[in-house]
């Protein structure tokens, strides 16, 4: 029983940890997405918490049920042989692109906080993920096992101190002179984009476990926490809003009144959620990998490094931008079908 308890906390810190990304850190996604739509933005993240708690428990059964070996296998279920393979490749050059950037975030925060330089920075990060990736998805459950725990506390306690502000309840009368539309499709594309990129670690954590009623558990507790700390997110920004929107990392804005301790403990979450990223994408992507080449699964993991190590040095920005809005239209489809998709009862597992 009590190792059941913890696969199922596992999978869903897990779950959190990955959608809980560095934009969702920083506040920006919360901001987007959300609270500069005001008072809507309360519904709105409800219903995000519940396509999360919905689709991510199906996404993972999927998985379970098809025993996927990569996201691959599981877009291939979805959208069919060829066209599933195309997607496939197309989010495999996204993931390259994302995890890039990540790895140059991790640059900066070295730079700019710690006092190591930018290339520095860069090196010891992914030492510290080639070395934990080469345990494979356990360095995953146990690096999320840390970090999710530290962003729940951190949550808290910013959420504690915004009830403790006058107008703390601004997120329910916050007025926004966007349109309704506008309100009601975000969740939906935060949804999408979010649980598509996540899908190159969750469709493997389905696949390893064989209890299908601990997958529901823990993808139900994994919903409800990322539920919990968007409104707990929005509820801070709202409180600031709408000077907040000024900067690029609002929660920075929002940590620096908490004391000196609060804001280091923060630049250190930061750090830790671009890290947890980074190590699911590129254990996604060495999956992926090991289906379309022949090679060792430490030598793709060292050459998706390398690459990535190159690609931060020049940017990734504007390629970024061009692909993301492509990226968002693909993932809603790929939402859709995930909705629709039924399982096959004659179908036999693999």
């Amino acid at each position: 029983m009590w190792k059941r308890g913890g696969m199922v906390m596992q999978i869903a810190f897990t779950y959190m940890g990955t959608v809980v990304g560095a934009g969702f850190a920083t506040g920006q996604e919360i901001l987007q997405f959300f609270t500069r739509f005001g008072y809507w933005g309360f519904l709105t993240i409800l219903l995000s918490t519940a396509m999360f708690i919905w689709l991510g428990t199906k996404m993972m059964l999927i998985s379970a049920d098809i025993q996927a070996n990569s996201y691959e296998d599981l877009n291939k279920t979805l959208f069919g042989e060829k066209l599933g393979s195309w997607i496939s490749f197309f989010m495999m050059f996204i993931l390259l692109g994302v995890t890039a950037v990540m790895l140059a975030g991790a640059g900066s925060i070295f730079e700019e906080n710690w006092n190591f330089s930018y290339q520095a920075g860069l090196l010891i990060t992914i030492a510290g993920c080639f070395v934990l990736l080469r345990k494979g998805m356990n360095a995953i459950l146990a690096v999320n096992s840390i970090v999710v725990p530290m962003m729940l506390l951190f949550t808290g306690i910013v959420l504690y101190d915004t009830f403790t502000t006058p107008e703390s309840d601004r997120w329910l009368t916050l007025v926004t002179d966007q349109s309704p539309l506008a309100a009601w499709s975000a969740p939906f594309l935060y949804t999408a984009f979010n649980l598509s990129m996540s899908q190159a670690v969750l469709v493997p954590l389905g696949a390893s476990v064989r209890d299908k009623s601990t997958i529901k558990i823990g993808a139900w507790i994994g919903g409800i926490g990322i539920g919990f700390m968007l409104l707990a997110g929005h509820i801070a920004l709202s409180l600031h809003m709408p000077g907040i929107q000024q900067y690029a990392i609002p929660m920075g804005g929002i940590a620096r009144q908490l004391g000196h301790t609060a804001q280091w403990i923060y630049i250190f979450l930061i750090f830790a959620e671009i890290f947890t990223t980074l190590i699911a994408d590129i254990y996604g992507l060495t999956l992926q990998m090991r289906q379309r080449v022949t090679w060792s699964p430490t030598v793709i993991t060292i050459g998706i490094l390398i690459l990535c190590y190159l690609m931060s040095q020049i940017g990734f920005g504007t390629l970024l931008s061009t692909l993301y809005p492509l990226f968002g239209l693909i993932s809603l489809g790929w939402l859709v079908l995930i909705i629709r998709h039924r399982k096959d009862p004659h179908k036999p597992r693999k």
